[in-house]
């Protein structure tokens, strides 16, 4: 049984990745769900390590807890209200034009800073050693996702995703950088 958020956590990569070729490409109907399955895999797989921890409570346990509590309050604002919603999760991918204001402004994956940082803490919160292991492992499936979506599936679905590659950098923010211009 505690392989099973391992399976989840990995299968709910899998269909973010054809969520989004779907979006762009195939565009059926039937797999439009995917990402909140995604999703709730995820969360599956966090509440499980999250239950884990709760349990065990190793030394500094709270201390993690809090740091994997604010990543996803983070990561949640990122990805659900720093965008425009509808744009972004409802509407084909038709060509519209990239958000480049607030944190995507300093970088093009913002995302993925706080998903480390949420795992990385239920990881430490548990104890380090296998969930560690496990949120690692996620953390470098959002890295591979987030690199797939900005070389096949974002310059695909927004028309000026190329310039905004060239003006914003993909996860660390150079000095002076606001809002995709370089001062």
């Amino acid at each position: 049984a505690t392989d099973m958020d391992w399976i989840i956590g990995t299968i709910s990569f899998l269909l973010f990745f054809l969520y989004d070729w779907n979006r762009v490409f195939w565009k059926k109907r039937w797999m439009s769900g995917f990402f909140y399955l995604g999703c709730a895999g995820l969360i599956g797989s966090g509440a499980f390590i999250l239950t884990e921890a709760l349990g065990k409570r190793p030394s500094g346990w709270i201390l993690w807890l809090v740091l994997a509590a604010v990543c996803l309050v983070g990561l949640i604002y990122t990805l659900f209200f720093a965008l425009p919603f509808d744009e972004t999760y409802r509407q084909e991918a038709d060509g519209h034009r990239v958000c480049r204001t607030g944190l995507y402004g300093l970088c093009r994956h913002p995302g993925i800073w706080w998903f480390f940082g949420c795992f990385l803490g239920l990881g430490l919160a548990w104890g380090g050693g296998e969930k560690l292991a496990e949120g690692l492992i996620f953390s470098l499936l959002n890295l591979g996702y987030a690199w797939y979506q900005d070389r096949y599936i974002f310059p695909e679905e927004f028309c000026d995703y190329r310039d905004y590659q060239n003006a914003v950098p993909f996860l660390i923010p150079r000095k002076g950088q606001k809002d995709g211009r370089r001062k």
